[in-house]
């Protein structure tokens, strides 16, 4: 559909887009998948794959873009980005970016498009929540009638940890959004605050009905707390709620979101601070919800994805992260309301996102930093 009505309108063009051949490239004897290089972006940080196989594209600096598979076949697709207009200003100084991207429940019908940054304002910096409605016809790509749905609370100086995770319930009911510590560690556990939860919201952003701690004073968006750096939240084919997050030196986890549940920080963690000092493991009846899976020394997590597809059926309803510092593809077995470490592969460069295409294949998004920022297609051999 959106390849036929950029076609009919003339912004598929050799003029307009730069335009690549997609590279199958070998991968090594003990991966499970074949790779295919579709496309190279600029430092991107997250994905979502359209209904038609094509995808939006967020890159660090700002920009949305439009990535199209023009034509091709498995061995030489030819593919072309162009960028989305209409999105607001976010500033991308040290973690800062243009962050997550996700389509709404009823896309087909609505064509909303909610994504989230970091940006400027009264007391430093935060991460934004908005909304648009993505149009395909002339001129070109851009969301209209941009709302911003929701800011964190409160903006603080600095320029770490600002999360900012998309996740929609399974009834398509409700929004999660990920509020980073902002790498002020006490916030996470100050009811009134924002940072450092998971919060449920309506799809117009503003508090849902009956969540779990409103009750007892705390801020009402709150679904639960004691988080630091949420770089992943996806549902389950049961509806059950994972979320990764980044730990300090060591303490990367995978948690099973709960509602009104405490997950430690700062005052337990599996990992230590960077400086060498302690701090307590997560031990039973310490009053804190322990990790399903951690990781000491550190994958550093970006992306979370649940896998649902049938390419790769031994995989069915298992987690995949992609691991930055680790340069990493990492599996999680899930099993219930249970996971496990699975498999890791070295990918050679950081993975900031992974996503899942219509077709069951395995996208990944190199982060663009250390690498060249591509977007590469796993596919079973």
């Amino acid at each position: 559909m959106i390849r036929r009505t950029l076609a009919a309108t003339g912004l598929i063009s050799a003029t307009v887009f730069a335009a690549a051949a997609c590279s199958a490239q070998p991968a090594p004897g003990n991966m499970p998948f074949k790779r295919t290089v579709v496309a190279d972006f600029d430092s991107p940080w997250a994905m979502a794959v359209l209904p038609d196989g094509n995808a939006l594209v967020t890159e660090k600096d700002g920009r949305m873009r439009l990535l199209i598979i023009v034509s091709g076949n498995a061995k030489n697709s030819v593919t072309a980005t162009m960028p989305v207009e209409g999105v607001p200003k976010t500033d991308s100084a040290g973690q800062g970016a243009l962050m997550d991207v996700a389509l709404a429940p009823g896309f087909a019908r609505n064509h909303h498009v909610y994504f989230s940054g970091s940006v400027a304002g009264e007391g430093g910096k935060g991460v934004a929540l908005w909304r648009g409605t993505l149009h395909l016809d002339a001129p070109g790509p851009r969301l209209e009638g941009v709302e911003e749905l929701f800011r964190a609370r409160p903006f603080v100086e600095g320029n770490g940890h600002y999360s900012g995770r998309i996740a929609f319930s399974p009834d398509g009911k409700y929004l999660f959004f990920t509020n980073g510590d902002r790498q002020k560690f006490t916030p996470a556990q100050n009811p009134k605050v924002t940072l450092g939860k998971v919060l449920r919201l309506t799809l117009d952003g503003k508090p849902a009905r009956g969540n779990p701690l409103a009750a007892k004073g705390f801020a009402p968006e709150i679904w639960s707390y004691g988080h630091r750096n949420l770089l992943g939240i996806a549902f389950d084919g049961q509806g059950n709620l994972w979320e990764q997050e980044m730990g300090p030196k060591g303490g990367d986890e995978v948690n099973l979101i709960t509602p009104g549940q405490n997950y430690g920080w700062p005052n337990a963690s599996n990992g230590s601070h960077y400086d060498g000092r302690d701090i307590p493991d997560h031990k039973p009846g310490d009053g804190y919800a322990a990790p399903k899976v951690s990781w000491n020394p550190v994958i550093s997590p970006g992306g979370l994805m649940i896998y649902s597809g049938s390419m790769f059926p031994q995989w069915k309803g298992d987690a995949f992260i992609g691991g930055l510092s680790s340069k990493s593809l990492v599996r999680v077995d899930l099993n219930g309301t249970n996971a496990a470490k699975g498999d890791q592969w070295d990918m050679g460069a950081r993975i900031r996102e992974v996503e899942q295409g219509p077709d069951g294949a395995i996208w990944v998004l190199e982060d663009g930093g250390e690498s060249q920022g591509r977007l590469i297609k796993l596919t079973a051999r």
